[in-house]
């Protein structure tokens, strides 16, 4: 991509304050932490409900970034860059999109529903890739941003453009049908994904189907209801498994893990076997089907693709690998764009500063070779890899010329000279094609653990953090807790996500989980919550700061820092105002600020206390003196201190039932990781954590046996009985066993049988078709942890934080 800066002023109409209009953008970007920005950027300072890029233009600039999109020009920085001055940063990367979107002709179709949209994209990539030329938005970019930005980077002339569109708000989808100007539409399936930000179903439909009102063709399967909202000028091409009026009639037929369609059309009858057997996916191969048979493709040729379809991975995934490595998994495909995307990843989750990158061949479509691995390597050396492996007979030829490349003809060459000792304390980035297999360079990076996995979805972290910070002013600080192991979730990969979202403070409970953080390199400011007097010179020596709860706490710490010689340490004071755990108490306060006055070894950065119900509302006076209190107390410190600290005294609930007491500074822990604590916030949050295991043994039991220890099932007709390696010392709770709770298995509820062991429990599958490695859900969306905390009598927090150091954390992104 290259667009004169002239154009971009006159798509997003305007204003310019510069120096000159003699530039050419060849990189686009909203990200202030990207390592790609440099001179050639134009940066779009999107200013959103909860930040302002505006903040961060200074930082941009130093980095090399000259010329913006904005909404204001900071006075400080009025003639030290070029600015085009617009109205709406966000609409003015949409128009311009709109405006370099009109140079290409070749018809681009438009995707959308409730689920499907990337998998249906991607499939019909690989199907037609052997035909045509395509480009398409990498991922899930299927935004209000992420749209324009894929549109913005294409480069080349394709036969088609395949754009997935995703909405979660009335009024969103005309803006992405403007920009992709979609010749074709399909319609995956209308499930009940963002319902909540819709009236009902028809006002959903209605909303995405403004996607296709200038196609000339559209794609669904046959729905009398939806098809009355379409276009009345456009050709529907249906499918059914009910309705053989449908264009294309389908009938089905599951055995042993696949499924074998039969295609009958006005001219053809046809089946193909694919490897799936779950309702989405068949209705994703048909909805593929449905368009490769409008674009005229052969029938043989159908079927020989569509039988080579492969479950699509959407996710990067950060793994735990040998000799203290991370391991960025993302290698089932590889083009420009996604490579951008990864490396960014790469970034944002490094664990150290040395790092490595297996890349395979790149899909080369549009572009001449050498055009685009010269943007390869210029995309390398910004990100600062300081390892290259190539794996291919084109990108050794084209990178050779590297100083830190080493280069293999295949896979099996590389895997054939594998020697782990030659990967140490680095973040290694696996990104190939799928054809390149290099799921096996993953396994043998991965450290090996038992097959049961708990698996972190980072956009949702964002998410919920993104909710609690939309309900705070701007200048409003937050502090995420990342105690306890974060939660049981992960300490430094969520630390490292929540640096990248630039939040204020980290919160741990010990000076070592702190330590911890500080070696894994982080800086954001962290504060030890219940530190122990004898960790502060360790706490110092790491830059941590300390809650001080105590007079002999005070006391200890001003010895220490008087004899090192220390000025101006920052500090925390904790007052209790009814919490009655931790904290200065009212009588007190004359003895404390008596030790802070004209006291130059500490500095009291923030004043701060627990609010004991803020989750109960039945409790809101008590709540409300606890305000009173901490107000009375506050005023008399800040009589003494030469500075005025920061005040905080809102947890999550307390963000989000007494959100007018936000203060300076807020304290997010446990509704970051998606548990609320009433059902009006649970709506809101997306769930961050699911723990997986799988099928070990499937056996049949007869009657008059038992189940488990202590014969405590007694089978009382014949059953089908599964057994999964997960138990009590992964943090699975014995109370959840014996018929209380379940696990989901291919989404049917499996109950569990008897009391669950140490490593293992068994449960009933005899109404579900599965078999041995089956997936296995203990907990996520279904069973939630708060169904389990309610039936076993305990809270969310306890289930979290037990899950034990043995089970695999992978962490992924979107």
């Amino acid at each position: 991509m290259n667009l004169n800066l002239t154009h971009i002023i006159s798509f997003c109409k305007g204003v310019f304050h510069g120096n000159s209009t003699e530039f050419t953008a060849s990189h686009i970007s909203i990200d202030s932490r990207s390592l790609q920005n440099g001179s050639n950027t134009l940066f779009f300072t999107i200013k959103g409900q909860n930040h302002d890029a505006h903040l961060y233009l200074e930082e941009l600039i130093a980095k090399g970034v000259r010329y913006f999109v904005v909404e204001y020009i900071p006075e400080h920085l009025y003639e030290k860059a070029n600015f085009i001055i617009v109205e709406n940063s966000l609409k003015a990367l949409q128009q311009t999109a709109i405006g370099y979107r009109k140079q290409f002709d070749f018809p681009f179709v438009g995707i959308t529903g409730s689920n499907g949209k990337t998998i249906v994209k991607e499939w019909l990539n690989f199907l037609l890739s052997p035909n045509h030329l395509i480009v398409r938005n990498p991922k899930s970019y299927n935004s209000q941003v992420g749209v324009p930005l894929s549109i913005l980077a294409i480069e080349g002339n394709y036969d088609f453009g395949l754009f997935e569109a995703g909405i979660s708000l009335p009024n969103e989808m005309s803006n992405l049908e403007h920009i992709i100007q979609p010749k074709y539409g399909i319609l995956t399936n209308i499930g009940s994904v963002h319902d909540e930000g819709f009236a009902n179903r028809e006002a959903k439909i209605k909303e995405k189907i403004k996607l296709f009102e200038n196609c000339s063709d559209i794609f669904l399967e046959k729905n009398a209801e939806i098809e009355a909202l379409l276009p009345k000028n456009s050709q529907k091409h249906t499918w059914s498994f009910t309705d053989e009026s449908a264009n294309l009639f389908v009938s089905k037929k599951n055995e042993n893990g696949k499924t074998e369609l039969t295609f009958k059309n006005a001219t053809n009858t046809f089946s193909i076997t694919i490897p799936f057997s779950d309702e989405n996916s068949i209705e994703n191969v048909i909805t593929c089907v449905n368009f490769m048979l409008f674009l005229g493709e052969e029938i043989a040729f159908i079927q020989n693709r569509v039988a080579e379809l492969y479950p699509v991975e959407l996710r990067l995934q950060a793994k735990k690998g040998i000799n203290n490595c991370l391991v960025i998994d993302d290698s089932y495909s590889v083009d420009y764009q996604s490579l951008k995307i990864a490396l960014d990843f790469l970034e944002q989750q490094k664990l150290h500063d040395k790092k490595t990158i297996i890349l395979s061949d790149i899909f080369t479509s549009g572009i001449a070779v050498e055009t685009l691995y010269n943007q390869v390597k210029q995309l390398l050396s910004k990100n600062k890899i300081e390892r290259i492996i190539t794996i291919g007979e084109t990108i050794g030829k084209q990178l050779n010329d590297l100083p830190n490349v080493i280069s293999f003809a295949t896979t099996q060459e590389f895997l054939q000279q594998f020697n782990t000792q030659s990967f140490q304390n680095e973040t290694i980035l696996v990104k190939g094609a799928r054809g390149f297999n290099f799921h096996e360079i993953v396994v043998l990076l991965e450290e090996k653990n038992h097959e049961t996995i708990l698996e972190i979805n980072l956009d949702a972290i964002s998410h919920n953090l993104n909710f609690y910070k939309s309900k705070l002013k701007p200048e409003t600080k937050i502090m995420v807790m990342v105690k306890a192991f974060g939660y049981g979730n992960g300490g430094y990969e969520i630390a490292k996500l929540l640096e990248h979202h630039k939040v204020d403070y980290l919160g741990v409970a010990f000076a070592d989980e702190g330590i911890e953080l500080r070696k894994a390199g982080i800086t954001t400011p962290i504060m030890v919550l219940n530190p122990e007097n004898s960790s502060f010179r360790a706490m110092i020596a790491y830059n941590l700061e300390p809650e001080i709860y105590s007079i002999t706490g005070l006391q200890a710490f001003l010895k220490i820092a008087q004899h090192q010689n220390i000025s101006h340490y920052p500090i925390h004071i904790k007052l209790d105002t009814g919490m009655h755990r931790l904290g200065f108490e009212p009588h007190l306060i004359s003895e404390l600020c008596s030790l802070l006055k004209n006291n130059n070894f500490v500095k009291v950065k923030s004043v701060f206390s627990h609010l004991a119900a803020s989750d109960d509302l039945q409790f809101d006076d008590f709540t409300k003196l606890q305000f009173q209190r901490f107000d009375a107390m506050y005023s008399e410190l800040e009589k003494v201190l030469p500075s005025k600290p920061i005040r905080h005294i809102l947890n999550t609930s307390g963000i989000f039932n007494y959100t007018e007491k936000q203060m300076e500074m807020v304290r997010l822990g446990i509704g970051l990781y998606g548990i609320g604590n009433s059902e009006q916030e649970l709506k809101v949050l997306e769930n961050v954590s699911t723990l997986k295991t799988i099928i070990s043994q499937i056996r049949v039991v007869s009657p008059e046996e038992s189940i488990g220890y202590s014969r405590r099932f007694r089978v009382t007709q014949k059953m089908k009985v599964a057994t999964i390696p997960i138990g009590y010392a992964d943090g699975i709770r014995r109370a959840w066993g014996n018929e209380k709770g379940f696990v989901t298995i291919n989404n049917q509820k499996a109950t569990i049988l008897g009391s669950i062991c140490m490593d293992m429990m068994m449960v009933d599958v005899t109404n579900i078709s599965c078999k041995t490695g089956d997936e296995v859900i203990v907990f996520g969306k279904n069973p939630k942890v708060t169904e389990m905390a309610n039936v076993i009598g305990t809270i969310p927090y306890e289930i979290l934080t037990g899950i034990s150091q043995r089970v695999k954390r992978i962490f992924y992104k979107n």
